[in-house]
């Protein structure tokens, strides 16, 4: 294992919650997740990247916006399916600790928190 791969687990970590949040318990337990399920997720990350990028050089191009928007709408698409994973992991791996550790409390309103974040 590389030293890149190593530091990798914690990289999740610190997209799932946010140090300004009061009473935040991320730090009652580590956000350490499998290498299996964090290579996808970075692996989706870095295609939905490549295709802004793709979106970016097709506006500097002067392409037609519907074939962009139809783009853009892909992307969304790509990232909808990224905050599935993210959240199905959740659910199963951190709701399930905290279950276990007794403090699921906390870890559903952590999770509350961030759905009110990000659902419109």
């Amino acid at each position: 294992m590389t030293t890149s791969e190593s530091a990798s687990p914690q990289l999740p970590q610190s997209s799932h919650h946010h140090a300004s949040e009061p009473g935040s318990a991320h730090a009652a337990h580590p956000h350490v997740h499998d290498e299996e399920s964090l290579r996808r997720i970075i692996n989706r990350l870095s295609r939905v990247e490549g295709h802004i990028r793709g979106i970016k050089m097709m506006v500097q191009e002067g392409r037609p916006c519907p074939d962009v928007l139809v783009q853009i709408a892909a992307i969304r698409g790509a990232l909808d399916r990224v905050a599935r994973i993210i959240l199905d992991e959740h659910l199963t791996e951190c709701v399930g600790r905290a279950a276990r550790e007794g403090n699921i409390d906390i870890e559903i309103e952590e999770l509350k928190a961030a759905l009110d974040r990000f659902l419109p």
